[in-house]
């Protein structure tokens, strides 16, 4: 697999880090990890085949994970680099997608759907397993953020495995989810003193990360209040078992069983 990170921030404005978005090439072909506003934006800034892509999946309805959803389709509606494309788009995602979906296209009948090529929307259950792309599984797991969130658990074809979070609160469960993947992306909105149950703050993300044991971990989701912040200093008093990397937008990763 290889990961290109579109964005590392949340809804507020930064001039270095842009709202959820992390492309993943694997072995069935390409998905897109949550949507936000900037996304489609930074997949033609990152010079990626987004005319191409094969796959989007949603983990909540903020409009920092979903945002970008209704205006990338509207884009690839009539942008030249679709005129040939024919494969189907699958978008994925927890119960209320279709409605969701059915709801952007609403405010003013942009006819989404009206593709070149199907679009096709599938909701998925917790810990219920999908096919994502060809010979790549999917699972997701439900997290304490919002009533539809959840996390996914992915495994390509040279079984790599990859677990991505969104947004989540601290969930012990997470750390069984995510054993000794080859990567572990949790969020890591705040490096302390967080001001609500439903996210992560350093310590609480360090310790998914101890109990999981993956090859690599990554933290992203970083409110402003990590400017300041040195970020390797802060990880290095958690005394890590692993190399725990810092997502930036651009960041790209090839990730390996």
């Amino acid at each position: 697999m290889k990961l290109t990170v579109l964005g590392s921030g949340t809804n507020v404005p930064h001039p270095r880090r842009s709202t959820s978005g992390y492309w993943l090439e694997t072995s069935g072909g390409s998905v897109l990890l949550d949507c936000g506003p900037a996304a489609p934006l930074r997949m033609a800034q990152e010079d990626l085949p987004w005319a191409e892509l094969d796959a989007i999946w949603i983990s909540h309805f903020h409009l920092d994970h979903c945002g970008g959803l209704a205006s990338f389709l509207a884009g690839t509606k009539y942008a030249a680099k679709t005129r040939q494309r024919t494969k189907p788009l699958k978008i994925f995602g927890p119960s209320g997608i279709t409605e969701l979906f059915e709801r952007f296209d609403a405010i003013y009948n942009y006819g989404l759907r009206e593709q070149r090529f199907p679009v096709r929307i599938l909701e998925t259950a917790s810990l219920e397993p999908f096919e994502l792309l060809p010979g790549v599984r999917g699972v997701t797991a439900k997290t304490p953020h919002t009533p539809e969130s959840h996390a996914i658990h992915i495994t390509d074809a040279s079984e790599t495995t990859l677990v991505y979070t969104s947004d989540t609160g601290f969930h012990e469960p997470l750390a069984a989810f995510a054993r000794a993947v080859d990567l572990f992306i949790l969020e890591c909105s705040f490096p302390k003193d967080k001001p609500g149950e439903k996210h992560l703050e350093l310590a609480e993300a360090m310790y998914l990360i101890r109990k999981a044991e993956p090859k690599r971990a990554m933290l992203t989701h970083f409110y402003p209040e990590w400017d300041e912040v040195s970020f390797g200093d802060e990880i290095r008093t958690f005394d890590p078992r692993c190399d725990v990397i810092e997502a930036t937008d651009g960041l790209e990763l090839t990730i390996d069983a």
